[in-house]
């Protein structure tokens, strides 16, 4: 199985948003042969608190703006690692540092990458870490 045409859909406007707010290194990740529970994760950087929540914001608004709210949000009042659950995909924003240190990407290293629009991977650092 791979990810929905939705998810992708979703994944790649989250994306967008993110890069939108210069988030850094973002990428998206087809984890729908390894997890049930979500078809892909998007994962983006941040270099402050401050702008964790700028690109969740962004996030947020983008997807409403599609018709889908999160279902889970945790991580916001510290905006250290914020997850935002939506079913079909899970956007990851973290700060820089925990990026490093967590390294979702190697974790999910066997997992497809997928294909965002230039518009992100043009971007600060974006898309080529995995």
């Amino acid at each position: 199985m791979t990810a929905t045409d939705r998810a992708l859909e979703l994944a790649r406007a989250a994306a967008e948003a993110a890069a939108d707010k210069l988030a850094d290194e973002v990428l998206a990740l087809d984890v729908s042969e390894q997890l049930v529970i979500t078809d892909v994760f998007v994962v983006a950087s941040a270099d402050s608190d401050r702008q964790v929540r700028a690109v969740v914001d962004a996030v947020e608004e983008r997807l409403r703006g599609m018709g889908v709210q999160p279902l889970r949000r945790e991580g916001l009042a510290e905006a250290r690692w914020v997850l935002l659950d939506y079913a079909e995909i899970v956007v990851h924003v973290q700060q820089t540092e925990d990026r490093r240190f967590y390294a979702l990407e190697r974790l999910w290293k066997d997992c497809p990458v997928v294909e965002l629009p230039a518009s992100v991977t043009a971007g600060r650092g974006a898309g080529d870490e995995a």
